[in-house]
């Protein structure tokens, strides 16, 4: 699924579902089942949806409507690729440390 460009600050819960092709309801549903889908609210209680917001719905939206997982698959792939990306991270850490040991013994020889 391809977004359109997003240049506005905040999205009505109506303009994020039209993006998507589903209803405002479904949008509150996947809010009640995933702790990370939190949009802010304004004094009325109106959903304010940042890129963020839009991009992390993105994300459930792919695996429930386009790869076929349910509520509780999507939530366990989730949580698997974000375990992915923190041992991504500190191995990219990990690797950054080692470059700076390799260029500071290089140093040292020269």
């Amino acid at each position: 699924m391809q977004l359109p460009e997003l240049t506005k600050l905040y999205y009505s819960i109506g303009e994020v579902a039209d993006m998507f092709g589903i209803a405002p309801t479904v949008l509150r549903y996947w809010e009640s089942e995933f702790s990370h889908l939190r949009p802010a609210k304004n004094s009325k209680g109106d959903r304010k949806y940042t890129v963020k917001d839009i991009q992390k719905i993105e994300e459930v939206f792919h695996l429930i409507k386009e790869k076929g997982f349910k509520i509780e698959g999507a939530r366990k792939e989730l949580d698997r690729i974000k375990t992915m990306q923190k041992d991504t991270n500190q191995i990219l850490i990990r690797l950054q440390m080692l470059r700076k040991k390799v260029v500071d013994l290089r140093n040292e020889v020269e």
